[in-house]
């Protein structure tokens, strides 16, 4: 499907709720005084100030449920979502990873591979069709774990 990867790289779909790493998993959290059961759930919450909204995401029975109320809602997007969302993403992630050391154990284990968002069609969170996206989430992950290695080498 993807002939410009790396063969060795660590293939992960954001979107899959079976995948450990993928935003989309239910493995919940605590941060920001809430309960998340995803990360995407998080994430997608945060994209509002108003608090009834947020509630309503945080409360969706699915993580594809909560993108599909944050859509519904954008114009309600707090302002300056594009320069901080990759930050929300992150501390949900790291957030996740703190929670469920399995989820961390996973995500040490790619060692120094490559980490990509396989989506075809998301040129920004993922590597898109041609292999050209920007491939954030995989960034992402690659932060979350450079993290992680860091503190279990300094641990306080």
């Amino acid at each position: 499907m993807f002939r410009n990867v790396d063969p060795n790289a660590v293939l992960v779909s954001r979107v899959d709720p079976t995948n450990t790493l993928a935003s989309y998993s239910k493995h919940g959290f605590h941060l920001d005084d809430a309960d998340w059961p995803s990360v995407e759930h998080y994430y997608q919450a945060m994209k509002f100030e108003d608090v009834v909204l947020r509630e309503q995401v945080r409360n969706a029975p699915h993580p594809a449920h909560a993108a599909k109320l944050a859509r519904k809602r954008r114009r309600r997007i707090r302002k300056g979502w594009d320069e901080v969302k990759e930050v929300y993403m992150t501390r949900g992630t790291y957030a996740k990873c703190r929670t469920h050391q399995e989820v961390a154990d996973a995500l040490v284990a790619t060692a120094d591979k490559t980490i990509i968002e396989t989506s075809q069609y998301d040129y920004y969170w993922g590597c898109g069709r041609d292999t050209r996206g920007r491939n954030v989430y995989g960034r992402v992950l690659t932060n979350v774990r450079k993290r992680l290695r860091e503190e279990s080498r300094n641990p306080s």
